[in-house]
């Protein structure tokens, strides 16, 4: 059984379950920012298509290239918020982005489950010099959606309050 199977299972009974709720959420909703410094449901929904591309290619890279790999690091430095702003997730067609999420971690999944376990300590080097292996890197992906999903119940939960 892959190393994985666990975080793999998670990840796609998250998708059953949000995948619907997402959709059902009602424009003003997914459109709405919190603050001047926050994403939109929208925009956190464009946010997790870019890291599951993203997490795809380095995982993809990271068993075949070269250890330790330098590879750009869309998260660092502000550039996750440019990427956001340059596809402008604002006004993209909302179930569009909610079912290349969804398909998008399905196909993650699919290529976790095939990664060649010799290549699981192989490294890439994030744009803040850290060393990040691909084990890691795949065990924390999770976490990462979890952490963007929890946000997005949180902004759902604050125009709730703000509506009582």
């Amino acid at each position: 059984m892959n190393e994985f199977e666990t975080n793999n299972q998670t990840l796609l009974e998250l998708v059953l379950e949000w995948s619907p709720k997402l959709l059902a959420l009602p424009d003003e909703t997914v459109t709405f920012r919190p603050d001047n410094e926050s994403w939109t449901i929208k925009e956190i929904i464009g946010h997790l298509i870019d890291s599951a591309s993203n997490n795809t290619h380095r995982i993809i890279h990271l068993q075949y290239e070269a250890s330790p790999l330098i590879f750009p690091d869309y998260a660092s430095f502000g550039n996750n918020d440019r990427w956001v702003a340059i596809q402008d997730y604002q006004t993209e067609n909302w179930e569009d982005l909610v079912q290349l999420w969804k398909y998008m971690n399905r196909h993650i999944v699919h290529v976790i489950r095939r990664v060649n376990a010799d290549t699981l300590d192989n490294e890439w080097i994030t744009a803040l010099g850290e060393k990040v292996s691909l084990r890691a890197m795949i065990s924390g992906y999770l976490h990462h959606v979890q952490l963007h999903l929890d946000e997005i119940d949180g902004i759902i939960s604050k125009l709730r309050s703000l509506r009582e």
